[in-house]
């Protein structure tokens, strides 16, 4: 299934809240299965991943990239769109995960490769890897720097 990375209006009967589950948790986190989706208006596009495990948080900066990365078309594997209960593309809600380097955050990267895709309509999400991966990297830089200006790449 292809999937579609803008962002749609929240119209398909979804619960108004920003949260969601994630039964299998994330790669790594598995413990992690309830989600919540924050931001400030002030850092958009960046949003921040809420994870409530067993005992503690956690927080992950993720893009919707619909906008940001150029030519970023995912596609699904039949079984994890049927996994999710999705009936077509414009249910997916994709989210990337970003990777900030402490000491230089214009080397920021996202990760194309393995997205968290959401049904928008059930609120359960799952982190995958794409069908179409070997067109997409999982440390896509962010940023171009050109002449000490940073500016979101287009792929």
């Amino acid at each position: 299934m292809k999937v579609l990375p803008e962002i749609y209006p929240t119209d398909l009967d979804a619960p108004s809240s920003n949260s969601f589950t994630l039964p299998s948790g994330l790669i790594g986190f598995e413990q992690y299965q309830q989600a919540e989706l924050l931001y400030q208006a002030d850092h958009l596009p960046f949003l921040w991943l809420k994870l409530i495990g067993p005992v503690d948080v956690l927080h992950f900066v993720v893009i919707e990239p619909g906008g940001l990365i150029m030519d970023y078309e995912p596609e699904l594997f039949e079984d994890h769109a049927m996994t999710l209960g999705l009936k077509n593309g414009a249910e997916a809600m994709i989210l990337n995960i970003v990777t900030l380097q402490q000491q230089n955050p214009l080397q920021a990267t996202v990760n194309l490769v393995g997205p968290i895709v959401i049904n928008r309509r059930t609120r359960v999400g799952r982190q995958l890897v794409i069908s179409n991966y070997s067109r997409y990297s999982p440390r896509h830089s962010l940023v171009e720097n050109s002449q000490g200006v940073g500016r979101v790449t287009s792929q």
